[in-house]
């Protein structure tokens, strides 16, 4: 939604979704926000503890049952697996999206790959559906004043949804922009740390043809972490595009150089002032 500075300023029940790259920043940001004041909603911990929570617990139970030892325990129901998913732990699903790539590299055929993005996606659409009612639960249940919503990095592939219109209607859309140095530093981290990745299929399928091309190695035969490096920073630029058109139409951007400069609720809420102000 768009509002004023004055509007914004004398909104009595703030709500505010964090659009922005995987590692730029928005649970840092969010974290900066009085948790007495402010319900915290973790786009990704809503995925996994509710829309992808069987498929995770599948998956460990797949590979667990590939140990003797926990087998023979599992099929007499001797012990149970759960996941231990929370705001601050993620890599449940970190694991169950997986990397594309050679079966023995640890990596998934383009099959189960496809997948599992499917199953993300579908997870992440109802997940920021659900935004609007935890906004009224917050309030009526909890008694909170404002609301924050950290969005995943890949809720820019959901233009167009249902879902992009329920968080368009009930909340601002705050985009974290990134400058050079921070991108750098991005991108250094994929290549030292590469993660699991959600992908937009038709950008997926356009690189794996471009890197087929350029590196001689099929899916079948990659190594999952050199793809992830590889596209990494393609991924960057093919993103920025979407955040900046939805920004633009929907809501203001703030500077990533910025907002880790924001110590507290009045630097935050200021930082957003300026925004509006400035756009």
């Amino acid at each position: 939604m768009k509002l004023s500075a004055s509007e914004f300023t004398q909104w009595s029940n703030k709500a505010i979704t964090l659009l922005g790259m995987s590692g730029i920043g928005k649970t840092t940001l969010a974290n900066k926000l009085p948790k007495s004041k402010w319900f915290h909603y973790s786009g990704d911990y809503r995925i996994g503890t509710k829309y992808l929570e069987e498929p995770i617990l599948d998956n460990i139970k797949e590979r667990a049952m590939e140990v003797v030892f926990l087998r023979d325990l599992l099929k007499t129901d001797s012990i149970y697996i759960s996941s231990n998913i929370t705001v601050n732990n993620l890599a449940p699903i970190s694991t169950f999206l997986g990397k594309i790539g050679a079966l023995s590299k640890g990596g998934l055929s383009p099959k189960e790959f496809l997948r599992r993005q499917e199953l993300h996606k579908k997870a992440e659409t109802e997940a920021m559906k659900d935004v609007p009612d935890f906004i009224e639960k917050s309030k009526r249940i909890y008694g909170y004043d404002h609301f924050i919503n950290d969005a995943g990095g890949s809720i820019c592939e959901l233009v167009d949804t249902e879902a992009m219109d329920a968080l368009v209607k009930n909340t601002m859309i705050v985009y974290i922009e990134e400058n050079q140095e921070v991108k750098d530093t991005l991108i250094e981290r994929a290549k030292s740390h590469p993660k699991p990745l959600y992908y937009n299929k038709d950008f997926l399928m356009r690189n794996l043809e471009n890197y087929e091309n350029e590196m001689k190695k099929s899916p079948e035969t990659m190594d999952p972490d050199e793809f992830v490096r590889w596209i990494f920073p393609k991924l960057l630029e093919y993103r920025k595009t979407k955040y900046e058109s939805i920004a633009s139409q929907h809501g203001y951007t703030i500077q990533a150089s910025e907002a880790v400069n924001v110590n507290n609720e009045s630097d935050f809420l200021g930082l957003i002032v300026k925004a509006i102000e400035s756009q």
